[in-house]
C-alpha cells in the first residue's frame, strides 16, 4: 500500500507555477473543480489562484514585449474566470467589472444564481477584478462568466429574457431587415405565456406539469432555431452595425434560448432516460458556454468535479436509480484536446457537515497522512504508483459532499487536497 511517506515528492505547494509545471501545454481552459458547495475555503483557494494566473499572465506579457518575442506568442490579453452560475446573470457581473456598471451590492444581489452572491468569497472576487480593471482599457480587462444555464436542480427559467433579448438585438440594435425576421416580438409575446407556465417547480418531478411540449412551445423551437441562424448568416452587418462584444452576447442569448427550449420540452419526457437526458443537456449548454469563453482568449473555470471531469459523471436524484451522463468538462476536453486541464479538488473533513477523517485506506485518507494543511498533487504519477492497488472509494454521510473515485485519477492533470474545510 502506497502510503504519504511514498507520494512526498508529487506534493506541491498550490500555486500556479506549480500548476503549469504539471501541465504539458499552456492550457487556453483551467478547470478547477469542487467536490462540494457552499464552502468560501475553496472559493478562497480558488481566487487566489486567479490572482496568481493574472500576475503571471501580466508578467510574461510584459517581458515578451520588452523581447519583442513573435505576436503569437503573447498570451491574449483578456482572461476570464467562468464560474457555474446562470450565463444571463453573469452578465450582470461581467458589465459591473468592466465597466462598474451598477453598485457592489446590486451586483451581489441580481448577478448570481445558486445563492452564490451571498459568498463573501464572490463579493471579494467581483471587488478585485473591478478594482483591477478600473483605468485598464478593455483589451487588458479581466473579464466574468456565469456557465451554467439558467437552471436550478428544481427546474429552468423561463426562455422569455433570452428569447426577446435575442430578437431585440436583432430588429433594434443592429436594425436587421423587419423582412427576414421570422416573427415579431409580440407574437414571441404571445406564444411565451406567463413565465409561471415554464417555472412550475412540480414539471421537475411530474413530466404531466410541463408545457415543454405544447404547441406554443414547438413553434418557438423553430422560431428560436430560426432567430439563430438569422444573427449567424447576418454576422458581418452585426458586427459592423453594433459591436463584436455586443455580438458574442446576442450569441449567448440564442445559446441560452434554444438550449432552454430544448430542455423544457424533453422536461415533458415520460421515458426511462429522461433525467438521463435533462442532466446531459444542462452540461451541454455548460459546454457550449466554455467555447465560448476558450474562443475569447485564456479562462479559469470553476464549478464542481463533476461537471468539470473527462469520465463519465453520476448522480443520483431522489428514489430513482443513478444516473449517467458527459460532463462539461468531458465535452470541452473533447474539442480543446491538451488546452483543456482539469484539477479535481478532494477534502479531508467538513466536520461542521458531519464529514470526519477519512479512514486510511481510502484516497482522502492516504492524502490526510500528508504534513501540509493543501497541496497540489501530480494525480497521474499518483495513479501510476498506486498501480492496481487503488484505494477504497469513500462514502460520504453528507449528501453534499462527493467523495473522488480512485479510478478516475490517471483522467486529471493535478489533484488539490485541502486538509482540513472550516465553518466559515
Amino acid at each position: 500500500m502506497v502510503t504519504g511517506t511514498d507520494i512526498k515528492d508529487i506534493a506541491h505547494a498550490v500555486e500556479a507555477a506549480a500548476v503549469m509545471k504539471l501541465l504539458p501545454a499552456r492550457p487556453r481552459l483551467l478547470a478547477l473543480g469542487e467536490p462540494t458547495h457552499g464552502e468560501d475555503t475553496l472559493l478562497d483557494l480558488r481566487n487566489e489562484l486567479f490572482r496568481q494566473l493574472v500576475e503571471q499572465a501580466d508578467h510574461h506579457e510584459q517581458g515578451d514585449r520588452h523581447v519583442q518575442e513573435d505576436p503569437q506568442k503573447i498570451q491574449d490579453g483578456r482572461r476570464t474566470i467562468a464560474i457555474e452560475s446562470d450565463c444571463m446573470m453573469g452578465l450582470v457581473v461581467d458589465d459591473y467589472v468592466t465597466s462598474g456598471k451598477g453598485t457592489l451590492d446590486e451586483v451581489m444581489a441580481r448577478g448570481f444564481s445558486h445563492g452564490w452572491g451571498a459568498s463573501a468569497a464572490n463579493r471579494e472576487l467581483v471587488r478585485w477584478i473591478r478594482a483591477y480593471n478600473d483605468g485598464r482599457p478593455p483589451s487588458e480587462q479581466l473579464r466574468f462568466a456565469g456557465f451554467d444555464g439558467p437552471l436550478e436542480i428544481t427546474g429552468a427559467a423561463s426562455p422569455r429574457q433570452a428569447l426577446t433579448a435575442l430578437h431585440e438585438y436583432l430588429a433594434v440594435a443592429a436594425r436587421v431587415d423587419t423582412g427576414l425576421l421570422p416573427c415579431t416580438a409580440e407574437t414571441l409575446d404571445r406564444l411565451l405565456g406567463p413565465d409561471d407556465r415554464w417555472t412550475d417547480p412540480a414539471a421537475m418531478t411530474d413530466p404531466s406539469q410541463s408545457v415543454g411540449q405544447s404547441a406554443e412551445a414547438g413553434k418557438l423551437r423553430l422560431l428560436a432555431d430560426d432567430l439563430v441562424a438569422l444573427l449567424e448568416t447576418q454576422t458581418p452587418h452585426l458586427i459592423t452595425a453594433t459591436s463584436r462584444d455586443d455580438w458574442d452576447r446576442a450569441r449567448l442569448y440564442g445559446r441560452t434560448a434554444a438550449g432552454l427550449l430544448r430542455y423544457h420540452h424533453w422536461m415533458a419526457d415520460t421515458s426511462p432516460a429522461r433525467m438521463t437526458r435533462l442532466v446531459g443537456l444542462r452540461d451541454r449548454m455548460m459546454a457550449d458556454n466554455l467555447l465560448a469563453v476558450a474562443a475569447r482568449g485564456p479562462a479559469l473555470v470553476h464549478a464542481h468535479n463533476s461537471h468539470l471531469q473527462r469520465e463519465k459523471s453520476t448522480m443520483r436524484m431522489w428514489d430513482q436509480p443513478p444516473v449517467e451522463w458527459w460532463s462539461a468538462g468531458a465535452i470541452v476536453s473533447a474539442h480543446l484536446g491538451e488546452e483543456y486541464a482539469f484539477l479535481a479538488t478532494a477534502l479531508g473533513t467538513i466536520r461542521h457537515q458531519g464529514v470526519g477523517t477519512p479512514p486510511p485506506d481510502t484516497l482522502e485518507g492516504l492524502l490526510y497522512a500528508l504534513p501540509e494543511d493543501r497541496c497540489l498533487i501530480d494525480a497521474p504519477r499518483l495513479a501510476t504508483a498506486l498501480g492496481d492497488m487503488l484505494p477504497a472509494p469513500r462514502v460520504s454521510p453528507y449528501y453534499g459532499y462527493a467523495p473522488l473515485d480512485p479510478a478516475h485519477l490517471p483522467a486529471y492533470d493535478g489533484l488539490v487536497f485541502i486538509k482540513d474545510v472550516p465553518q466559515t
